[in-house]
């Protein structure tokens, strides 16, 4: 069974659109697990940094 029942039946304009909302969707759900796991060490570089200018002035 197809994941888009009236798949055939569609045009290929409408293919198309579906296909790169797909891909778009995917790739927004991969950057934001990239960036949920990233977060905390932006946190530390950015805290780090922050202790850093602090002890240089």
């Amino acid at each position: 069974m197809p994941l888009v029942p009236r798949w055939r039946y569609m045009t290929d304009e409408a293919k198309a659109l579906t296909k790169r909302t797909a891909v778009s969707a995917l790739v927004v759900l991969v950057v934001l697990l990239l960036f949920r796991a990233l977060l905390p060490w932006v946190l530390v570089a950015v805290a780090a940094w922050w202790i850093w200018k602090a002890i240089n002035r």
